[in-house]
């Protein structure tokens, strides 16, 4: 049985039992204090109104979206594990039922809001970013509901608010928790800069044409939700000089996937090195996947790709000859390799007998440990003060 947590969480409508697929750690729960603000808030002020048209933002695991269930919420969120949690904890809770839709930023909701519940991020770009989505989602009376745990607010949250919506009352902290009360705020996204970030980087191609090597810069741009979009990331850096050597083995067609692929900057140094693999992106972030498809489709147009919003590796495109990994250290505020295990056992079991794992990581969660758990032959490539990268194979 796969790894997750459960428990109950007690709800203004009764109570819900929830799980957290994907890990076993009782401190990460499959709901905070926001939610239960937001349920609280949104339930006298539906049940007031049952009309209400309302939208559910960036639930994580059901909490909002199955505690809403009586009134149907359209539902959007970035992350594609909702999906898979959806269908776990609705099944544990009878009456409740998951929408037959959840929407992403690659096909968001469309349509005039009475009401939108939203989970505060941890990034001050993101947090701009949905605000201004939702002034333009929420009807000329809406409002806006958000709210997170306060320790993840970020930094710039209360100038973040005051200059995007209209401020209509802040929470007392409740189990250290705040929510603020919104109107529809003038600012949306026509025109704002803030939607594309990004940073340049040199490529070395094999020059059709002239038979060497030339350079050439790209620029890699990303969305708010996205993980080092305004430089590349440290431990990426010390990656990407490896990708020759491990590359040079890939035959013409050859599968390599960019797991947990961010902006795309690994695939798009591979597609560099070997423009003729078949190269796949994949994602838990839908804004992840829309900047990786931005910047292969503007570097490499005549490339074979393919873009997938998953959480973790799905799909019938296996067995891959290699896979590029700079996995997630940290969910929920707390850092640990919950999320990189699960990615290093479906590595192991979607890679082609020759195929190879290439991942960086933090030196001090001792990936070298847990890989040796899934294959059999690791091999260290490089290290810094903070990060090692990893071959990894079975054969």
């Amino acid at each position: 049985m796969p790894d997750m947590t459960t428990a109950v969480l007690d709800f203004p409508a009764g109570s819900l039992i929830l799980s957290r697929p994907g890990t076993d750690d009782p401190n990460l729960r499959a709901w905070s204090a926001a939610d239960e603000l937001l349920l609280q808030e949104a339930y006298i002020l539906m049940e007031a109104a049952p009309d209400t048209r309302v939208l559910v933002v960036d639930d994580q695991y059901g909490a909002l979206t199955l505690g809403l269930s009586r009134f149907a919420p359209d539902v959007v969120a970035d992350g594609a594990q909702l999906n898979d949690a959806l269908a776990v904890n609705a099944r544990q809770n009878r009456g409740t039922v998951a929408p037959e839709q959840i929407y992403s930023w690659l096909q968001p909701p469309v349509g005039a809001y009475d009401l939108i519940l939203l989970r505060v991020p941890r990034a001050a770009d993101y947090l701009a970013w949905l605000l201004r989505w939702a002034n333009g989602a929420l009807k000329p009376d809406g409002i806006i509901l958000a709210a997170g745990m306060i320790k993840h607010l970020p930094d710039r949250s209360v100038d973040v608010f005051a200059g995007v919506v209209e401020v209509q009352n802040v929470s007392r902290a409740v189990k250290k928790a705040r929510m603020m009360t919104c109107g529809r705020g003038e600012a949306t996204l026509d025109g704002w800069p803030g939607t594309w970030k990004g940073y340049g980087l040199e490529l070395e191609l094999q020059s059709r044409l002239a038979g060497g090597l030339e350079h050439r810069d790209v620029r890699v741009d990303a969305m708010p939700a996205v993980f080092a979009r305004e430089k590349l990331d440290i431990g990426t850096r010390l990656m990407l000089p490896h990708l020759k050597s491990v590359l040079k083995p890939c035959a013409p067609d050859a599968l390599v996937l960019d797991l947990a692929c961010g902006n795309g900057v690994l695939g798009l140094s591979a597609l560099a090195v070997q423009p003729d693999i078949e190269m796949i992106f994949s994602d838990v972030s839908s804004q992840a996947i829309l900047s990786a498809q931005r910047n292969a489709e503007a570097a490499f147009p005549d490339a074979k790709t393919l873009f997938m919003h998953a959480d973790g590796i799905c799909g019938d495109k296996s067995p891959f000859e290699l896979i590029l990994l700079n996995p997630p250290f940290h969910e929920g505020g707390v850092v640990g390799d919950d999320i990189a295990l699960r990615l290093f056992e479906q590595a192991s079991q979607s890679l082609s007998e020759t195929g190879r794992l290439i991942m960086v990581g933090n030196r001090h969660l001792g990936y070298h440990r847990s890989l040796q758990r899934f294959f059999p032959h690791v091999r260290q490539l490089d290290a810094s003060p903070k990060f090692v990268v990893f071959e990894a194979w079975r054969g």
